[in-house]
């Protein structure tokens, strides 16, 4: 008998205001894995995506989901048991 467990549901989302954090973060609370596309905001306030992006990162780190960048475009966050894979570069 196989055990049935709850379906983790992936999520695309574009960000083009501070407003969209509310629905990202009730997402990641959710175990939700999110592909954040923003390039709307990038073309408008490349300072305003800085700040979402800093409170994105304090939000997936407190949390414990993962969170990294895909290219120049996108954000993937990854709840807590996916973790993402990042090459370690070394720079020496």
């Amino acid at each position: 008998m196989q055990k049935q467990t709850n379906p983790t549901y992936l999520k695309a989302i574009t960000i083009r205001d501070p407003s969209d954090i509310h629905t990202i973060k009730e997402d990641i609370k959710k175990g939700m894995i999110l592909i954040l596309r923003v390039t709307p905001l990038a073309q408008r306030d490349v300072e305003k995506l800085r700040k979402i992006v800093e409170e994105l990162y304090v939000i997936a780190r407190d949390s414990g989901a993962d969170i990294a960048r895909l290219g120049e475009e996108r954000i993937v966050v990854t709840p807590p048991r996916i973790k993402i894979w990042k090459p370690d570069y070394d720079l020496k």
